[in-house]
This record gives structure tokens, sequence and C-alpha cells, in this order.
């Protein structure tokens, strides 16, 4: 229990960081925006055409009697429709994260900075690191998918589709979501996918306590946007926890001693740097 407290704790921390860095807020609120554009085009787009799909897909039900044919093609738009929304919440994270990942990356390494005065690096090209994380995102994604058309399914179950299978839900989206966001931190530190799983499977509640709270809040597509750029932010934070790095209080990385006064040789804090 203690750690659901202290994911929750890794999400305000990170809402407050952006807060305090008003720059790096504003340029992070841009792939939340350019993605928040696609997604609605999609869905208008969908909610529009999506009978008139429906009605092209199921060709050998237009001989059928009122009200049958109706009932039917109006339960399959719906549901086609629901699983649009359902989809675009588990891959608004991906989706953002790879638009923007210049943007949350350069934010997250001024949150390394702020820290322990200095940020890990990949040292891989910009266009490796964007080929990892789309393959990544989209591993991330078929596993997601699978989970999210199973909790539908269970949905159907009476009483525990309406009340447990909705809680487990958000637990399962959550996971996820935490997963895309602290891949910001952990690609730059060398952690691959399989890695960076067995990190937050080992720290479930850490995760739960960070995403569930995120992936209700995501319901709502404008509170996501706004709420991006400190998610990073706050997982990157979370992040140095689950390596073992010191992800204490940020400090003020206008200072540019940072949190850990000067680095030492290899990029890492000297053993004589003070920490704020």
């Amino acid at each position: 229990m203690r750690d659901l407290g202290r994911g929750f704790g890794y999400l305000m921390k990170g809402q407050r960081w952006v807060a305090q860095h008003g720059k790096q807020y504003g340029v992070g609120l841009l792939p939340g925006l350019i993605t928040l554009l696609l997604y609605a085009a999609a869905l208008v787009a969908l909610a529009l055409w999506g009978a008139d799909f429906v009605g092209w897909a199921t060709p050998f039900a237009d001989d059928w009697s009122a009200p049958w044919l109706g009932l039917f093609r109006g339960f399959l738009t719906a549901l086609l429709f629901a699983l649009a929304l359902l989809l675009s919440v588990i891959t608004f994270t991906a989706v953002t994260l790879l638009v923007g990942q210049p943007f949350y990356e350069s934010l997250s390494e001024k949150v390394d900075i702020s820290v322990s005065g200095y940020a890990p690096e990949s040292g891989l090209p910009l266009w490796r690191e964007l080929w990892i994380s789309a393959r990544d995102s989209l591993r991330i994604v078929v596993r997601a998918v699978i989970w999210g058309v199973l909790l539908f399914a269970l949905g159907f179950i009476p009483v525990v589709g309406q009340t447990v299978v909705p809680v487990i839900g958000f637990c399962v989206t959550g996971f996820f979501l935490v997963e895309e966001l602290t891949a910001v931190a952990l690609q730059r530190r060398g952690v691959e996918l399989r890695d960076r799983l067995a990190l937050l499977r080992g720290r479930k509640q850490l995760a739960w306590g960070f995403g569930t709270p995120l992936a209700v809040a995501f319901l709502v597509p404008f509170v996501a946007v706004f709420l991006m750029p400190g998610a990073v932010a706050g997982a990157t934070l979370m992040a140095r926890e689950l390596v073992g790095e010191d992800s204490g209080q940020a400090a003020d990385d206008d200072d540019p001693r940072g949190a850990a006064g000067p680095a030492g040789p290899g990029g890492q804090p000297s053993a004589t740097g003070g920490r704020s």
C-alpha cells in the first residue's frame, strides 16, 4: 500500500515540476495538442460514416426484416465506436510520445539534471531512438489491445462486468501508461522493453499508484493534453527510483550546479558534489 502512495506522489511531483518550469511545460503541450486533433478528426469521421461502414461490412443482413436489421447494425456501430474510444485511450500516450519524442526527451533530461546535475544519454542517433520507441510502443499497444478486448468481453458479465472489470481495466491501462511514460527516461539508460516490464511488474503497486489515476484522468482528452508534460516529468523521477538512482526532490534547474554538484568522469556526479 505504501507504493501506491509513492506512485501517486511521483505523479504530483511531476505536475509540480512543470508548473515551476513554464517554458518546458509550454513546449510539452504541443505533441499532445497535435495528437488530440488527429484523434478527434478520426473519431468524428467514425461517427459520421461508421454506420455506412457497418452496412458495407454486413451485406448478408440486407434482407433482414425490421427491427432486427436496425438493431443488429446499430449494435455493431455502437460497438465499433466504443472499441475506437477504448483504443484511443490506450494508444493516446504512445502516439503522443512518438510525435513528441524530441520534446519529451529534452523535458526528461532537464528533470534528471534538476535532480542529479547530469542526464544519462543513450548515445544513439535520433532516427534510431525513434525506431526503438515506435517498435516498443507497437508491442505495448498490441498487449494493451488484447487486454482491452478481453476486458470488454468480460464487461457483459452481470454485476462483475459493471463493478470489478472497470477497476481492473483502469489498473491495466494505468500499468501500460506507466510503461510508455517511463520509457522516455529508461531508454536513455539503455533499459530494454523486456527489462522495463520486469522492473514495473516487480513494483506493480508503484505503477498503479502513478498510472491508474492518470488513466482515469486521460478519459477526458483535454485533461490528457495538459497532464502529459507533468506525467513525463513524474515518470522520469519514478524511473530513477526503479533503477536505483536518487529520485528525491527536484532542484531548480536554473542552478548550473544542479542538485548533485559538478559531474565527475563519465557524466556521473562527483563524489564530492553536494546534494541540496
